[in-house]
């Protein structure tokens, strides 16, 4: 009963706002104060699974890929694409859509970060969604859930996150997310193809977009792709582990920088704070979660969840329903960092109890996260989204237009359950 006390207190704290890090510290250190059977010499340990987190070659992924995607991000690359793809599409009904979907997709296998691409995106692709008189809601909605590809489709971040609490690999990890991936950018299209069909007044033909040539369309695809290729390529061949690749990413994005001619010491300046800030801020969530986990496993709250899933109830697709539900309703109110740390830590002794493949359980896990960042109140790509557009779009038209994409990725995610060989096909 401590236990999910100490659990409950920590979730509501965290919906009231207070710091995630601070949460978990706090929360540890006075249940393990008040419990005489814990005491804080449990806290003895804590040091040494400090050195074991900062000094995990797997997590300094992190901080590299973060690195790139901030890099590429003041690139100029993501106009250039935005503008090639919208005219190759400009003559099909819904097609400024589409090209939002494919250079979200392409952003997402570029940086991995995804409040740089909405960011990107609402910048960029929104003012010339509106003027071509593409509906607020359908403009929006695409433009939050392209976005968000960066969560499923590798170099992700939470991917790392997972591999590393999961104990899973994740140059598998990032292989196994590829089909899931490119289902959700496959429903997207098509969802908005159709959609453009039976209402064409809310996606015009963008008559008015500017016509570019085959030759500069792939100037503006190849930076990407190349820098895709070999970031993921040299990852996919075994050639090198995600934190190497994450390296030569930072370099590639550099590189695109300065052809594009965007490289400078501001720019550089920016990506360098905002990835020590950022990265900080994983680091010190991770390090208070192992202080809660500490605390939490003391009180016998891990068992209490084994038990009552492996005894009580006894069956492995209840277990799978209730652990994805409980993910995306969490979803509503914390963050994707948050439930990576404080839940799937949790749900992990019951998962090996089950014979659960901890990589396709990863990437279910990836998918539901993915929609935290569109459901409201707090997702944070609503957000990114609404700072950017101020008065133009109404947070209510947001909400609507991001409503069927949830669906989808819900869709996406029910059709990975159901068919596993997505996740295993190529690893």
């Amino acid at each position: 009963m401590m236990a999910l006390l100490m659990f409950v207190v920590v979730l509501a704290l965290l919906m009231v706002g207070i710091p995630v890090a601070f949460v978990f510290g706090t929360v540890s250190i006075f249940f393990a104060f008040f419990i005489p059977e814990i005491g804080l010499e449990i806290f003895s340990t804590l040091p040494f699974r400090i050195y074991g987190i900062m000094s995990n070659t797997t997590l300094i992924a992190v901080p590299l890929f973060i690195a790139m995607g901030l890099v590429l991000e003041k690139s100029l690359m993501a106009e250039k694409l935005l503008v090639a793809m919208s005219s190759a599409f400009r003559t099909l009904r819904g097609g400024l859509a589409v090209s939002v979907v494919l250079v979200g997709a392409m952003l997402a296998a570029s940086t991995g970060v995804v409040s740089a691409s909405v960011v990107m995106m609402s910048v960029i692709a929104l003012p010339l969604m509106l003027r071509a008189g593409y509906d607020k809601s359908l403009a929006s909605g695409t433009i939050a859930a392209s976005g968000t590809l960066g969560q499923i489709i590798p170099p992700s971040i939470i991917l790392i996150i997972l591999g590393d609490v999961m104990s899973v690999s994740v140059g598998e990890l990032f292989i196994g997310a590829v089909l899931p991936g490119l289902l959700l950018v496959l429903l997207y299209i098509i969802y908005i193809l159709i959609f453009s069909y039976l209402k064409p007044e809310v996606a015009p033909v963008a008559k008015d977009v500017k016509e570019v040539t085959f030759k500069e369309i792939m100037t503006a695809v190849t930076p990407p792709m190349l820098l895709m290729v070999s970031v993921l390529g040299t990852i996919f061949a075994g050639i090198a582990s995600p934190t190497e690749s994450a390296a030569f990413g930072v370099i590639g994005a550099f590189l695109l920088s300065y052809f594009n001619k965007s490289l400078n010491y501001e720019m550089i300046k920016y990506a360098s704070l905002e990835s020590v800030k950022l990265s900080g801020m994983i680091f010190m969530i991770l390090i208070g979660a192992t202080a809660f986990s500490l605390v939490f496993n003391e009180l016998g709250g891990s068992d209490l969840i084994l038990e009552f899933f492996s005894q009580d109830i006894g069956d492995v697709w209840f277990f799978i329903a209730v652990a994805m539900l409980s993910i995306f309703i969490l979803g509503f109110f914390i963050d994707f960092i948050e439930i990576s740390f404080i839940i799937v830590p949790i749900l992990l002794p019951v998962m090996n109890a089950f014979g659960i493949d901890p990589l396709w359980f990863a990437i279910l896990i990836a998918l539901n996260l993915q929609a935290s960042f569109l459901t409201p109140p707090f997702g944070l790509s609503l957000f990114f989204l609404k700072g950017v557009a101020g008065d133009s779009i109404k947070t209510l038209e947001i909400y609507k237009g991001i409503i069927p994409f949830i669906l989808l990725q819900l869709l996406a995610l029910i059709l990975v359950m159901i068919f596993p060989d997505l996740v295993f096909a190529f690893v």
